[in-house]
């Protein structure tokens, strides 16, 4: 049985990537093909646990609960467990995993919004999760007009400790994201995700065709 293919979406708050990962698995399904559709932080029980920790914090703790070396200790735990449990054993049996955030939200985040060394980064996922790949990671680029937009009618109950962060953080996160995908054009693809799902979505099956041939 040949092994199946791992796609990954990323971008900032409000890029769509939830979205874009559902209708992806449906297209796929729809080519009677087994799809795995996860996201990050989480997956599995024991990332989801650690994904609770993450974005609601803990109680009692001011509001500052993780440092930033400490929250890129979690992030990798919760990816080994989920790339050990959950991922790894649906490629071997030949199914697609689509993944809402994977490594470089990690490097986007931790790395570029928080200021820690990429290098230690890609070494803690080279321990925790044996430097598993996408082989295909959508870059979902958005304006700052547009994910504002979207995110007031996502968060109206508020954002979670992360997505709350400054404009100024997040836009290391965005310049961080756009260094990455520079860097790496073999494994990214950046899609346009300013227009709405559908015409976005008809974006990511023309990034995805090549995988299909």
């Amino acid at each position: 049985m040949s092994r199946g293919h791992f796609i990954a979406l990323e971008g900032g708050e409000g890029a769509g990537k939830s979205t874009q990962a559902r209708l992806l698995a449906d297209a796929l399904r729809n080519r009677e093909i087994e799809v795995v559709t996860t996201r990050e932080p989480g997956g599995t029980a024991g990332a989801e646990a650690i994904r609770s920790l993450l974005l609601d914090g803990v109680a009692g703790d001011g509001g500052e609960s993780w440092n930033p070396r400490a929250e890129a200790l979690l992030f990798a735990a919760a990816r080994s467990d989920h790339v050990h449990r959950l991922i790894r054993p649906a490629l071997a049996r030949g199914a697609w995993v689509i993944c809402d955030r994977y490594l470089d939200s990690s490097r986007a985040y931790q790395g570029g919004g928080s200021g820690l060394s990429d290098a230690d980064l890609l070494e803690l996922h080279r321990i925790g999760s044996e430097d598993l790949l996408p082989d295909l990671t959508l870059l979902l680029d958005v304006s700052p007009d547009v994910a504002m937009e979207r995110l007031a009618r996502r968060d109206s109950g508020g954002a979670d400790r992360i997505g709350g962060r400054s404009a100024a953080y997040h836009a290391r996160v965005a310049e961080g994201f756009l260094r990455f995908a520079q860097a790496e054009p073999a494994r990214f693809s950046r899609v346009d995700g300013d227009g709405d799902a559908q015409a976005t979505h008809a974006l990511v099956l023309t990034a995805v065709a090549p995988l299909l041939t």
